[in-house]
């Protein structure tokens, strides 16, 4: 409570100083002042560092709208053939190269498997021998000496033994061999051994199958085309199936990879013993005879429960189908392909297909290699080797390089993956482990690295990796994310935006990160790095720290003077800035989109620390800097700690794109209060630059119109000026609305008195240049100069909505309450109605410039006026003076603004009036043909001023002078008798509005009796008359009587005794007086009471007098005058005492010399002001 209570009374404190920061401008300006002394011109060289001054602020404004220009076209990059810059990585990530002695073996294995390559090629391998050895001499850098030597002892070696691996996946489209619709299918497959060319004819005509009779069998001519027991194998039955699924697995030793043949046959099951223990009896005889019976065996079983007999033939099981494949037509890879069903003779028939999946492959290799090494070590070491070949031939961006390799190459890496029997799942292993083991050391496309990951995540089996397999595959996926996060860490060096190549890398780095921490595979073979989000952000942080550690170490913000210490701050923070803007606009996109990672929230907050942290620093230097007494801040100075708050501002505005959790507790929050004492100082250098901006262009102005305006070029320069000033707060926007009052005052002072100083400056000049000009030029020399103050003016009304008063008065009523608001809304509107004012004051003196200059003009056509005979009609004598203003006004209208033109028009207004006024005062007493025709002047006048509603508002004209005037030429025209009855009428009037006046009253009772038109007065008694003897008493009577003489001809005045020595009378005295209705009717008639102080030995003095209506008595229907006049309650009259010479009517009466009555009312007057005077 106690810390709101010393804000609020300190806030008021500065609430009631600032009010008298500017006071009204009626004193003499002093010499402190920059605006105070500018006839003389500014030195050259001020004039152009002012200017200089605000093209650097206004360049500073513009520095961070460029840097977000710049971001955004940096955002929208396109293709870009320039290569990304070098990924340097750890040496640890870097792997063993192998050795000579290795690359031999391996050489050995390499020629093994081309020299035993089984199966039919694909269109893209390469078949000539020649040439694959030729690739592998460059692969391996033999010569071919070393070659021969190699491909003999490989020559020499056993050959390579061949199994043939055997899917059965499933069968469709069966025929239907029982009586439900359906069969219950199985198969028996087998190896035929090679035969020769002719035997393969026959066979072609005559097919093979299983189940032949025992006759058949014992007919044949050779015993080459009877398939070995050991061969013989049998999938499960399926029942009742058309589209049966076996997914059965078998393996074949092959003799003759070149000549056997796959047979399969599909048969339908009517038998009751297992078909799998038929293969089993099978697979135990040997020779024709034991096959023989074994097929005799299963030709005579029968249903149980069949209705044949037991020798028929019928009931054994129905064929479906056969299968015959050439081992020497398959391919390299294999099959995985649907075959159909064959018949076994043209008067089968079947129908459907078979789904098998073929794979042949070595059992047997006599290498060096392959009898100490396993097969997945060795393929990764030639893969590895054939990918270091192929990469170092890639001519065009080597960097992007997909790992597609040459014909050749992918030839021999297929025969040896088939023959050494790597499953997919295998090869897929070993290609991604040498693929991003490579990549290690020399760049190849993320997008191959993303699509090994794919392959592996397809393939992937956890049973079938196990061991060294499962070892090898868990450090390369940890070298892998390892590598990738050093990369990320340095990814401002390795993956800049400014290169379209690196961000499109980058983009697929992350994606291949974040499909690598969901893999299957790597949760199975990783199972401890299930955070790699923590890793990442943790390299994302630890990144942004170094790179703003080197860049202080690249600028060295600690050395050099306190200002060269802050330019580079400036530089620094907007380095930030634009990191900032890169990870907002670019990099945090890629991060979330692929990693579900925030990286715009962790770079932003670890920056935004280091540099609060070092700017804060540096700030607590300059303010201590700043307050010694012999320290003042320079305008470089200023500059720089403008430009590092205006930087430090952006930097602290990306907070909007923060979680609202992580926006409220930033090192930045509270940044502006580092800079207090420097805006302060700050905000008075630029107002002296103002200064000298706005002399400069007071002094270059020639006062000519701008195109398309009505002001000239100083008024431009100054509200420019003024701009600039306001958007350089409106850009500070300081968060701090209470603590921004004393800034706004500032600011709105320095505006006002820039302003009054430019008006004053304005008219100096037009004072100076009036001399030796004429007429036209210099009243519109004057009209521009009024218009550039009222364009001054204007401006600075928009104040409160371009300073956001209201804003400010909310914030200190929240802190200060109710008082601190009205403070708030006291000392600025002063300020502006002040400034109004003084800029009222100038536009007065300009138009009184002008109407001195036509002041001999005005007097000269208004003396014609007064001098024009009466022969003259009014028209031909105010038309010089029409002229004359026509031709004014036309200049006036075509160079003032309307608000101008109204105020100069309204003066000249006021002018004429006085002048007319002055006239009419010096010709009293003439013709009334004088009076009617400035009468007439005077409508004219009003006429042409309020030019058909475009000019003057009527009602505005006809008030003041104008009043006055019509009452002058009114009066003036009037007779002498009614020129008495005004003023009765004025007394009348005046007598209505007296209230306890210091003359005292007096109490009278008056009645009127119509049948005797008679008026009856009785004066009861006076109270409080004034002292006018020596002993502070007076001896009063009054005298009444009927006024105006004129009207009442035989009326006679009548007085009261004398009450001696007393200031409160009793007189109850009657007296009476005839009155006829004709009199009475009049609103001037009425009864005086004039208070005299009798005088033994000198002229009596005049005490008071009061005045009452005859109409207040006498007209019929009033109580005074009826018969119960004489109970009705006495008036009481207060008394007056005032000169009747300070009346204009009394001037005009005494003006008419030959006018016997209206001297004669003068002359009574005057013996009453004389007393008064005596007195």
């Amino acid at each position: 409570m106690t810390t709101l209570l010393d804000l609020k009374s300190s806030v008021l404190r500065q609430v009631q100083r600032s009010q008298s920061l500017r006071s009204r401008r009626e004193a003499p300006p002093t010499p402190s002042s920059p605006l105070t002394h500018c006839p003389e011109p500014l030195p050259r060289r001020v004039s152009e560092e002012s200017v200089e001054f605000f093209e650097r602020v206004n360049a500073i404004l513009q520095k961070q709208e460029n840097m977000l220009r710049a971001a955004q076209a940096e955002s929208q990059r396109g293709a870009c053939t320039v290569p990304p810059p070098q990924e340097h990585v750890d040496q640890s990530f870097i792997p063993d190269r192998i050795s000579r002695t290795e690359l031999d073996l391996l050489y050995e294995e390499v020629v093994y498997t081309v020299v035993n390559r089984v199966g039919v090629p694909q269109p893209e391998h390469v078949k000539s021998d020649e040439e694959l050895f030729a690739y592998l001499l460059k692969v391996f850098d033999l010569g071919e000496e070393e070659h021969d030597i190699i491909l003999q002892k490989v020559q020499e070696s056993k050959r390579a033994t061949f199994s043939l691996r055997v899917s059965v996946i499933k069968a469709k489209n069966l025929m239907a061999k029982d009586a439900n619709g359906y069969s219950d299918p199985y198969c028996m497959l087998g190896i035929l051994v090679g035969q020769s060319p002719r035997e393969l004819e026959d066979k072609k005509e005559r097919k093979f199958s299983f189940r032949k009779r025992k006759e058949k069998l014992e007919k044949r001519s050779s015993t080459k085309e009877v398939l070995p027991a050991r061969c013989i194998q049998v999938t499960e039955v399926k029942p009742e199936t058309l589209n049966p699924v076996w997914d059965e697995h078998f393996v074949f030793e092959i003799e003759d990879v070149h000549n056997d043949l796959l047979h399969l046959d599909i048969w339908d099951h009517d038998d009751d013993v297992s078909v799998a223990e038929a293969c089993k009896k099978l697979n135990e005889v040997s020779g024709l005879r034991g096959m023989g019976r074994y097929f005799k065996q299963i030709a005579k079983s029968v249903r149980a429960n069949g209705s044949a007999s037991s020798g028929s033939e019928e009931n054994a099981d129905d064929f479906l189908g056969c299968i015959n494949i050439p081992l020497n037509e398959v391919p390299v890879a294999g099959y995985d392909t649907w075959f159909k069903l064959e018949p076994r003779s043209s008067t089968s028939k079947v129908q459907g297909e078979c789904h098998l999946i073929l794979k042949l492959f070595t059992c047997q290799r006599d290498t060096d290699l392959s009898r100490k090494d396993s097969f997945v070590s060795i393929h990764k070491k030639l893969l590895s080797q054939i990918i270091e070949y192929e990469h170092a031939h890639v001519k065009r961006e080597p960097y992007n390089w997909n790992g597609q390799v040459s014909p050749a190459a992918w030839t021999v890496l297929t025969h040896h993956a088939v023959q050494t029997d790597l499953s997919p799942l295998q090869q897929a292993i070993i290609r991604w482990q040498c693929y991003s083991s490579h990549h290690r050391t020399q760049r190849v496309c993320y997008s191959l690295l993303l699509r090994l990951m794919r392959t592996i995540d397809a393939e992937w089996d956890p049973a079938a990796v196990r061991g060294d397999l499962e070892r090898q595959l868990s450090d390369s996926f940890r070298l892998y994310t390892e590598h990738c996060l050093c990369l990320m860490k340095n990814m401002r060096q390795v993956f800049p935006c400014t290169s379209a190549a690196a961000i499109t890398r980058y983009e697929l780095m992350l994606r291949g990160i974040g499909y690598i921490q969901n893999m299957r595979a790597f949760k199975t073979v990783c199972p401890l790095r299930n955070e790699l989000h923590l890793d990442i952000t943790t390299a994302v942080k630890k990144g942004s720290a170094e790179w703003y550690e080197s860049l202080i170490a690249q600028y060295r913000p600690e050395d050099g003077t306190l200002e060269d210490q802050l330019k580079k701050l400036v530089q620094v923070v907007d380095a930030v800035i634009a990191d900032v803007q890169r990870a907002q606009n670019i990099y945090n996109k890629l991060f979330y989109s692929a990693v579900k990672v925030d990286f715009f929230s962790i770079s932003y907050r670890q920056l935004e620390k280091q540099v609060a942290d070092d700017v804060n620093v540096a700030m607590e230097r300059v303010c201590g800097t700043l307050e010694q007494e012999s320290s003042r801040l320079t305008q470089a100075m200023g500059e720089t700690i403008f430009e590092l708050f205006m930087s430090l501002k952006s930097l602290k505005g990306f907070r909007e794109f923060l979680p609202l959790k992580d926006a409220k507790m930033l090192a930045l929050t509270g940044f502006h209060n580092w800079f207090k004492s420097s805006i302060h100082k700050w905000l008075q250098i630029i107002h002296d630059r103002s200064c000298d901006r706005i002399c400069k262009a007071v002094e270059t102005d020639k006062l000519e119109p701008m195109q398309q305006a009505k002001h000239s070029s100083s008024a431009v320069e100054v509200t420019t000026c003024f701009s600039q000033v306001r958007e350089i707060w409106l850009q500070l926007a300081w968060p701090d609305s209470a603590g921004a009052f004393i800034f706004i005052t500032r600011l709105t002072d320095n505006f006002c008195n820039e302003a009054v100083c430019y008006s004053e400056m304005i008219t100096r000049k037009i004072e100076r240049n009036q001399l030796g000009r004429d007429h036209k030029s210099f009243t519109v020399q004057l009209c521009i100069a009024l218009n550039n103050a009222e364009h001054v003016r204007v401006y600075l009304g928009h104040l409160p909505q371009d300073l956001d008063w209201q804003g400010v008065e909310r914030a200190m009523e929240e802190s200060c309450g109710v008082d601190g608001k009205e403070q708030v809304y006291k000392a600025l509107n002063g300020q502006l109605f002040n400034m109004d004012l003084d800029l009222q004051r100038e536009a007065k003196r300009l138009i009184a410039l002008l109407t001195d200059k036509m002041l001999p003009e005005l007097r000269r056509y208004i003396q014609h006026i007064s001098l024009s005979p009466d022969s003259i009609n009014n028209d031909d004598a105010v038309s010089p003076l029409m002229k004359y203003l026509q031709d004014t006004m036309s200049i006036l209208t075509e160079n003032l603004v309307k608000e101008n033109l109204a105020r100069v028009l309204q003066s000249m207004w006021e002018l004429l009036l006085r002048m007319i006024l002055d006239a009419v005062a010096e010709n009293r007493g003439v013709q009334v043909e004088f009076y009617n025709r400035f009468q007439y002047t005077v409508e004219t006048l009003l006429q042409f001023f309020h030019a058909k509603g475009e000019g003057l508002l009527v009602e505005d004209m006809k008030s003041g002078d104008y009043k006055a005037l019509d009452e002058e030429l009114r009066l003036n025209k009037c007779s002498s008798f009614e020129l008495i009855e005004q003023y009765y009428l004025e007394k009348i009037s005046l007598q209505k509005t007296l209230k306890h006046t210091r003359f005292g009253r007096i109490s009278v009772k008056c009645y009127y009796d119509a049948p005797e038109q008679r008026l009856t007065v009785e004066i009861l008694h006076a109270a409080d008359i004034i002292a006018l003897d020596a002993n502070g008493l007076s001896d009063p009577f009054v005298i009444v009587e009927l006024c105006p003489h004129h009207l009442f001809p035989l009326a006679k005045s009548q007085r009261t005794q004398v009450k001696l020595k007393t200031l409160h009378p009793v007189f109850d005295e009657l007296f009476y007086f005839h009155v006829s209705p004709e009199q009475y009717r009049h609103r001037y008639a009425c009864l005086t009471f004039t208070v005299m102080d009798y005088d033994w030995l000198s002229t009596n003095d005049f005490a008071g007098e009061a005045v009452a209506p005859l109409s207040d008595f006498c007209w019929p229907g009033r109580p005074n005058a009826s018969a119960a006049g004489k109970s009705v309650q006495p008036v009481i009259l207060h008394l007056s005492r005032s000169k009747p010479s300070e009346k204009p009517i009394m001037r005009m009466l005494d003006a008419r010399i030959g006018d016997r009555e209206a001297q004669e009312f003068v002359r009574r007057l005057k013996e009453i002001e004389k007393s008064m005077e005596e007195e």
